[in-house]
């Protein structure tokens, strides 16, 4: 009796030759697209985002043409509770944070996942680039062969037991193979655009997003330097992220950058680039993949597409863990990821709360 899979479909290319790459593999494929909203609600044209009626269909004419069942399900209530409502509130206490990974471990891996085990699927399937491997020791999460397109730093919140029913087929394969394999297959959105931005706010305007979310207004409030003294007007603290430069409308002899964010006091510190620069960082919410030796030099990313850098990690009593960058990192940014790495293995990874 063959394996079934429940494979993740977005409209997307990835996830279309995921499909393929399991049914390829001997699996009895059922295709899905999570409905997350209405894009009517976010106030964009259906075009521009996933989870839009144009991606559905798209995901659909794939699963006619591998044969495969297709079922759209709707998660719109979770994601407002999982995902945008956190958004909302981690901006609102001077965070910046990161719904992807928000997304990830609510949605795909916990009730997907669940939906999974009720459709008796073996596994859940997405089109991340990123591998999983097992040995003695567990299941481990590893880095994608192609490094431009490597997801790893956004699914460090995997447990062993999502992990032992999790497949990454797109994994072992360059986005290039990737996008080879759908024309060959006649897939029609073999040419199809991957989408770079947060799929609710396509435009990239957070702050009104969370006004329209909301119903309120941001609140104007003062700019402060580095000495205390005012030197100009903010439009609302949450429409800013540490390291900014660019539409702050501050005039001054050098370059100002966002250093830091005052939300009790509405407040947005203002500083030189050298003040962006510190070595450590404290994060909680942590997830440990693999264990780490004490005072092990490994490797830290703070943000997606960085490249990681030496560092050390050392739990602490509740549970936050405080990680040491050898050398001064810029522009730590609270409510990113953290994620430590290995080589191209994953250690673990969580929630930055505090850089000093």
């Amino acid at each position: 009796m063959s394996k079934k899979a429940l494979i993740a479909m977005s409209g997307g290319v990835d996830s279309s030759v995921a499909a393929y790459l399991m049914q390829k593999a001997g699996y009895d494929c059922i295709g899905v697209t999570m409905k997350l909203y209405d894009n009517e609600e976010i106030g964009m044209a259906r075009e521009k985002t996933c989870c839009s009626l144009s991606d559905i269909e798209d995901a659909r004419s794939v699963a006619v043409k591998l044969g495969i069942p297709y079922y759209v399900f709707n998660f719109k209530e979770d994601f407002k509770q999982k995902v945008i409502d956190p958004f909302i509130a981690c901006y609102q206490k001077g965070m910046t944070p990161n719904p992807c990974i928000e997304c990830n471990r609510h949605l795909k891996f916990e009730h997907l996942y669940q939906r999974a085990r009720l459709l008796h699927c073996d596994v859940i399937v997405t089109g991340h680039y990123a591998r999983i491997t097992k040995d003695e020791a567990g299941y481990h999460l590893l880095k994608g062969v192609d490094d431009s397109k490597d997801q790893s730093y956004v699914l460090y919140s995997l447990t062993q037991e999502q992990l032992a029913h999790t497949c990454f087929p797109l994994g072992d394969y360059t986005k290039t193979e990737i996008r080879q394999i759908a024309q060959e297959q006649g897939f029609y959105n073999a040419g199809k655009h991957d989408s770079q931005d947060i799929c609710f706010i396509p435009d990239g305007d957070y702050r009104s997003f969370i006004e329209k979310s909301t119903g309120t207004k941001s609140e104007p409030g003062d700019f402060v330097n580095q000495d205390g003294e005012v030197v100009g007007r903010h439009k609302g603290y949450y429409g800013y992220t540490i390291g900014q430069r660019r539409g702050l409308g501050v005039s001054a002899p050098k370059p100002y950058y966002v250093t830091e964010i005052c939300p009790e006091e509405n407040k947005v510190i203002l500083g030189s680039n050298e003040d962006l620069f510190k070595n450590d960082l404290s994060a909680g919410d942590f997830n440990w993949i693999e264990d780490l030796d004490q005072n092990e030099v490994i490797k830290a990313r703070i943000r997606y597409h960085q490249t990681e850098k030496e560092a050390t990690a050392k739990k602490g009593q509740d549970g936050t863990v405080e990680i040491h960058f050898l050398e001064p990192q810029r522009a730590i940014t609270k409510g990113q990821a953290v994620v430590l790495y290995r080589g191209d293995h994953v250690v673990g990874g969580g929630t930055i709360l505090s850089a000093y």
